[in-house]
């Protein structure tokens, strides 16, 4: 901080003094203790920002989970398999398992349902992503969504490239939520439900879910 008090205390005693090396000496002090105190200000806000944002996650979460196939049974489900195992070793319950038929209204009636349970947090479909004529889920959820989570099925594909390339474009996984509920819609392969799960759900579901149920 510059002391004005002994600045003009010096030029009482010498209103002629032109001497440059004063006149830097003191600018230089002025942006000194302005940066120091700049970056003291902006890693505490970081840090209280980070742990605001984080406050809300839930510890443990109702899962839905739903199976879209019509050759598939509860006996014969290893997408399903794969993403309870995942689910339920990050220390959430299974509230609901389920394995239905690739039909639209009854896709759309079942996860609204589900959604709607008070023991439901989130729902994660398997199956009836691709762009085969019976691959109705995309078009059976998305209007129940309240909002759109684009970002899931971005950062899907391009963990999912790694693994079988430029295939990821036929892909359509997607999410959203739906009253307060987050949504999950993964492809109907066991690699593909496996890795959504355990590469991106486990981890963000629970952010995700205290910022959607939030009051």
């Amino acid at each position: 901080m510059v002391d004005f008090q002994s600045r003009d205390t010096r030029r009482s005693v010498d209103d002629g003094d032109d001497d440059p090396s004063t006149a830097d000496a003191t600018g230089a002090d002025e942006p000194e203790g302005h940066d120091e105190g700049h970056d003291d200000s902006g890693d505490d806000g970081g840090h209280a920002h980070d742990h605001d944002h984080h406050e809300h996650d839930r510890e443990s979460l109702g899962v839905a989970i739903v199976t879209i196939s019509s050759s598939r049974t509860r006996e014969d489900d290893p997408a399903g398999d794969a993403i309870e195992s995942a689910l339920t070793d990050a220390g959430h319950e299974i509230a609901v398992r389920d394995v239905i038929r690739d039909d639209h209204d009854g896709v759309q009636n079942t996860v609204d349902a589900v959604a709607g349970r008070g023991d439901v947090d989130t729902v994660v479909t398997t199956g009836g992503t691709g762009i085969t004529p019976d691959d109705v889920t995309v078009e059976a959820v998305r209007p129940l969504f309240d909002k759109e989570l684009p970002g899931f099925g971005e950062l899907f594909r391009r963990r999912s490239y790694d693994d079988i390339g430029t295939k990821v474009v036929g892909t359509r996984a997607t999410a959203g939520v739906v009253d307060g509920v987050v949504v999950f819609c993964l492809p109907g392969s066991e690699n593909a439900a496996r890795l959504g799960a355990e590469e991106i759900i486990v981890e963000q579901a629970p952010h995700l879910v205290g910022l959607a149920q939030r009051e």
